[in-house]
């Protein structure tokens, strides 16, 4: 109350500043008494008027921006400018802080992996981030309070929001791409909602193939089961002669090594999945490499394709000598198996311009339709199934191929037509090549 009482004083003293002049005026006109209260009236309409101009100095400011300072003017409206002041820029400053964490949170959601997308009661769009307007095909922007389902009527979605069914997610293919989505919604404030929107084409892709392979790889062994449960129930039931029980032993030899090699593919596929990428710090030369595939080839091949391969001397390629043993192999296994007898046999290697390297497995086998390239390195894909059965393939070879050559930087390109043989190349980067100086032997003392 201290304002109230400066300005009754004020008021009061004004008033008998008045009366004094007003009666030291009115004594020559022997009218004192009524210049005294003439002399009061006036100091206190004087005191009013200085206090209405402070007042209406304040009212200016508080009707404009109040960007600037509120007027220092002493006592009564003084001390409310700055009261007032004071308050406006605590709001502001409440105000700003308020954005920063809106735009802090917002941000947040934008970095989401995840598409967020908020509606209001009447279901309109009030917000979305990049991922959301990528999934449903919306403008951030531009779409702003449109109705969601005018945008998006996706069957599924809009029955979803319409019958307020928001205890599970819902599925659909993306609005304007390749994919599905799956959609979750949840009630937010006053008949709001939270949609929050995520890509699953690649985990459904990945689940199709996981049901896939493991039907491949039971129908794989279930097959020479079947055989070998078959030629076991045949020996214990009938009396064979010598040369029948050689056959049928001789046969189930070949299905327990069919199995074996399936089993050791899908151990190679799983330890190449599971394990770190090589290092490259690790150098493989890779003449003896070439020598040691060489001599595996050539005896299974048995002396029945002419097969040719390179010595590269000096080169040494930065990996895991086992994988890269096994990609090559694998290669020349393939072309073993599937050109004719007298077809020839390449494996070359190649230094690029770049600095990387390719190495090069070329046969003149009966080659591939252009439709099968993209597939041939998914696990069991077979151009010929019941040919590859008979060569003794698992369908697994060239996915082992590709994931060690992927592992390592690298790329498999295929080039094959039908009737002109295949290429396999395997591009290198040139940060895991290097060539080095190979001292000569020194000649033998006469």
């Amino acid at each position: 109350m201290s304002w109230l009482l400066t300005r009754l004083l004020a008021g009061v003293l004004a008033m008998a500043a008045g009366g004094i002049l007003g009666y030291l005026l009115g004594r020559p006109t022997s009218s004192p008494v009524f210049s005294a209260l003439l002399g009061g009236a006036a100091g206190v309409a004087l005191a009013a008027l200085i206090d209405a101009l402070r007042g209406a100095r304040l009212m200016a400011w508080l009707r404009g921006t109040q960007e600037g300072q509120a007027p220092r003017d002493t006592g009564f409206w003084g001390e409310l400018g700055y009261r007032v002041e004071r308050s406006i820029r605590q709001r502001e400053q409440g105000l700003a802080q308020e954005r920063l964490r809106l735009e802090q949170f917002l941000s947040a959601i934008e970095a989401s992996p995840n598409g967020v997308l908020l509606l209001d009661a009447a279901g309109q769009i009030v917000w979305c981030n990049s991922v959301a307007a990528d999934h449903f095909g919306l403008d951030p922007q531009r779409d702003r309070r449109q109705p969601v389902t005018n945008l998006v009527r996706a069957p599924a979605f809009v029955a979803c929001l319409q019958q307020g069914r928001f205890d599970e997610a819902v599925s659909f293919p993306k609005p304007r791409h390749d994919g599905t989505l799956s959609v979750l919604v949840r009630p937010y404030g006053e008949g709001m909602k939270l949609v929050l929107s995520q890509d699953v084409t690649d985990r459904e892709r990945n689940e199709a193939m996981r049901r896939d392979f493991v039907a491949n790889v039971s129908h794989e062994i279930r097959t020479p089961l079947t055989v070998l449960a078959g030629f076991l129930e045949t020996m214990a039931n009938l009396p064979l002669t010598e040369a029948e029980r050689k056959r049928v032993l001789g046969l189930m030899q070949q299905q327990t090594q069919r199995m074996q090699t399936l089993v050791s593919d899908l151990l190679t596929l799983a330890q190449l999945e599971g394990s770190p990428r090589p290092t490259v710090d690790r150098w493989v030369a890779l003449e003896p490499l070439f020598l040691q595939v060489e001599a595996d080839a050539r005896a299974l091949s048995g002396g029945r394709h002419a097969l040719q391969v390179d010595h590269p001397t000096g080169v040494q390629i930065a990996g895991a000598q086992a994988e890269l043993f096994s990609a090559v192999m694998n290669l020349l296994n393939n072309a073993v198996r599937y050109t004719p007898e007298g077809g020839s046999i390449e494996l070359r290697w190649r230094l690029l311009p770049d600095g990387g390297g390719e190495i090069l497995v070329r046969d003149t086998g009966p080659g591939i339709a252009r439709e099968h390239l993209p597939r041939l390195t998914e696990r069991f894909y077979r151009v010929d199934g019941s040919r590859s059965r008979e060569t003794g393939g698992t369908g697994l070879g060239l996915s082992i191929v590709k994931h060690v050559v992927q592992r390592h930087g690298g790329e498999l390109d295929i080039q094959s037509e039908p009737g002109k043989g295949s290429r396999f190349r395997l591009l290198l980067p040139a940060a895991r090549v290097r060539l080095v100086q190979v001292a000569d032997t020194p000649a033998e003392a006469a």
